[in-house]
């Protein structure tokens, strides 16, 4: 596949038929470029998140949303974002110590020290049902110290075409998720983490409550980060929970994918990362 033929939506991938890590981050770079033309949204988390949105286009299969921010090295340095969000070796391990709803993290298939399939458990209370993402990620990261920018890019991945991948996942409702996230060190040694995601929880949630609490959803995924971040710079280890069956692989920032729909219809999940049915009435 050739980098103009990959379009990133919530379509799922084949297993098979995954596209080259080359075609997925020039698609990337060429989504996050265009995000400065979408529409502006509110500011959040005290003006520090910046959030921006693009309404569903004809080869997209819901709307997109973003979101930027600036940090300092009161923050976070490049290097300490980039370990914990674009490192192949643990970002889906970090995940599960960040997001309490996240209580599995497996490993299908690793492709590359830079590519990996990874497939995501959340569980909620009821009348929350679960939910099982499963994802390819790709990270890249280019640049000299000091002006350095990181890649990491999620796409949906269907494997049922391979029935070994398929008895690794857990039994829950399926989600869809697309994501892009860059971070880019500056001469001064801030840095620019942006993103942009679209995303169906699946179930019976109605497309539009599930979007309508997106972009303050994806802005808290700044401070439930930084906040662990801080909290556990010592600490090291996998946590509980994680299940490999190779070299440990990047998973994909599911967290905010479908929370935007339960914060929107079931509040008192309050911090929830996957969204469940809440009051639209159906286990979704």
């Amino acid at each position: 596949m050739s980098h103009s033929d990959l379009h990133l939506s919530i379509t799922p991938i084949k297993s098979s038929e995954i596209p080259s890590e080359d075609a997925i981050i020039a698609a990337g770079k060429q989504l996050l470029e265009g995000t400065s033309s979408w529409k502006q949204g509110k500011a959040y988390q005290h003006n520090t998140v910046k959030t921006f949105s693009r309404p569903k286009g004809p080869k997209d299969g819901a709307g997109w949303f973003g979101r930027v921010s600036e940090h300092t090295t009161q923050d976070a340095s490049f290097d300490e974002f980039w370990s914990k969000l674009g490192n192949a070796d643990n970002k889906a391990e970090n995940e599960m110590q960040y997001i309490p709803e996240i209580k599995k993290v497996t490993l299908i298939k690793r492709i590359s020290p830079t590519q990996s399939v990874w497939t995501l458990f959340y569980h909620f209370p009821p009348p929350v049902s679960p939910r099982v993402f499963t994802v390819v990620q790709t990270t890249q990261l280019e640049g000299t110290d000091g002006s350095r920018t990181g890649y990491i890019v999620s796409l949906p991945v269907d494997v049922s075409d391979n029935a070994e991948y398929a008895k690794l996942e857990e039994k829950g409702v399926k989600g869809r998720y697309v994501s892009v996230e860059r971070l880019r060190e500056r001469a001064d040694g801030t840095v620019e983490w942006r993103m942009a995601t679209s995303s169906t929880p699946g179930g019976r949630i109605p497309q539009f409550v599930a979007e309508s609490s997106m972009a303050s959803t994806i802005s808290k995924d700044v401070t439930h980060f930084l906040h662990w971040l801080h909290a556990n710079k010592k600490e090291t280890g996998p946590a509980e929970g994680t299940a490999v069956s190779g070299d440990a692989a990047p998973s994909a920032t599911a967290d905010v994918h479908a929370a935007a729909a339960e914060e929107a219809v079931s509040p008192n999940v309050g911090a929830a990362e996957v969204s469940g049915t809440g009051t639209a009435g159906a286990a979704a």
